[in-house]
């Protein structure tokens, strides 16, 4: 019995079992070899639904959703190009800060590129910047944004590991908190080659200009106060995390719908139908996720994994190395979502055994899967990007190796400096 637990996922996924089937299986198979009640899986389920922090996802999700059809890319280019584009290399940065601020909106790096590639590629390409360079910071500037609030991913890690309840409480706010730093970290660093790579190149400016300026003001204006209204939601204390959420749906609702009337009520059914079953589909891997993480820890699976690891690496700088390496493979093979509701239920005691603070741990994790989504040679954004400016993949491959490689460096510096993630903690 032991062995189908082992043998018949895998024969599942090889004959292209959707994830949470294969999951759910598993399961199955090893509460009813221990001898315990099925009924624990639906029991977790009910248990994920009662889950304070989960009505947040649905509502942020469809936010980020109605944002990502609407004309705001183009609105929030017009913006930062108006009155940052002035400074020297000023498209490149304005391109890191659009994608960074949309990624963190939306909650999908993808839509990043596709939303706002075909308006920042032709025109870093009028600008002057070398084709190589261009795409290659528009490429990377996609997976920007993950660690920034109101991140979709960060809400589910944090719903994940307060499932777990294992290491020390938090809360959402402080993961929130947590992300910030190591997030300009990454976008300085790629400010910073970019300024470098490009310091011979005859690189155009935008001369600023008052009128432009206020226009493009005048243009956001209904879309500009919403990180605000976020932010002040979420750190105020006034307002529970869902209704921060539930005040931004309505709010983008309202903007898009009524004043922009970038999408009308046909588009709104389609779109809402596609958020849901996107998010329905996390939230079912999710549900037996968890329940089978319970099996795995009345195993002492947890346990035992850190005992073998422990046995081979007695140090906590090591063992956040070779969590590293693990999760950039993972990253490049496996979507965000996914890999939080499989991995993290495993590594987390693990690594709060070696001491890892598990706000920490979740802002190195999210900060590898960003780097993920660009590794060869199956990383997301590469291909998205290579079907996007119909450019070939291995042409992709030399565009972002620069800008992956700061972000390693960067990943390392988040990894062994946790104070990055953790300054708030410290009274």
């Amino acid at each position: 019995m032991t062995s189908l637990l082992f043998i018949l996922p895998v024969l599942m996924l090889a004959l292209g079992a959707p994830l949470f089937a294969v999951i759910l299986a598993a399961s199955l198979i090893g509460f009813h070899n221990a001898d315990i009640d099925l009924t624990v899986v639906a029991a977790e389920l009910y248990r994920l639904a009662d889950t304070p922090l989960l009505m947040a996802l649905p509502l942020f999700t469809l936010a980020g959703y109605i944002l990502s059809e609407s004309k705001t890319s183009d609105r929030l280019l017009r913006l930062t190009r108006a009155w940052f584009g002035w400074m020297p290399y000023g498209l490149a940065i304005v391109s890191l800060l659009t994608c960074a601020v949309f990624t963190a909106l939306t909650g999908a790096s993808g839509v990043t590129i596709v939303a706002l590639g075909a308006l920042l590629l032709p025109a870093l390409y009028k600008d002057g910047y070398e084709p190589r360079f261009s795409l290659g910071l528009v490429t990377t500037s996609g997976s920007l944004g993950l660690l920034l609030p109101p991140s979709i991913p960060l809400i589910l890690y944090g719903i994940i590991v307060q499932q777990i309840n294992v290491g020390e409480h938090f809360t959402l706010p402080q993961l929130f908190l947590a992300g910030v730093l190591p997030s300009v970290l990454m976008i300085g660093l790629l400010a910073l080659w970019t300024t470098w790579s490009n310091r011979h190149q005859p690189v155009e400016k935008t001369a600023f200009a008052w009128p432009e300026a206020w226009a493009s003001l005048r243009a956001i204006g209904w879309e500009l106060p919403l990180p605000f209204i976020i932010l002040a939601g979420i750190f105020s204390g006034v307002l529970a995390v869902s209704e921060v959420a539930a005040a931004t749906a309505l709010y983008v609702l309202i903007v898009e719908l009524w004043i922009y009337r970038d999408i009308d009520w046909r588009s709104l059914k389609r779109i809402v139908s596609d958020a849901m079953q996107m998010l329905g589909g996390i939230l079912l891997i999710l549900g037996v996720s968890m329940a089978f993480t319970n099996f795995l820890v009345d195993a002492e699976v947890p346990m035992k994994l850190f005992e073998w690891i422990s046995g081979h690496i007695d140090s906590k700088f090591s063992f956040l190395l070779l969590l590293n390496l693990f999760l950039l493979v993972l990253g490049a093979i496996l979507d965000v979502f996914s890999a939080l509701v499989i991995v993290v239920p495993l590594i987390v005691p693990v690594a709060v055994n070696y001491g890892i603070h598990p706000i920490h741990l979740g802002i190195v994790f999210l900060a590898n899967m960003q780097i993920g989504y660009l590794t060869p040679p199956v990383g997301m954004n590469l291909f998205i990007a290579s079907y996007r400016f119909k450019k070939s993949i291995t042409e992709l491959y030399h565009a972002t190796l620069p800008f992956m490689l700061l972000l390693f460096l960067a990943v390392l510096i988040i990894t062994y400096v946790p104070w990055l993630s953790t300054w708030f903690l410290v009274h």
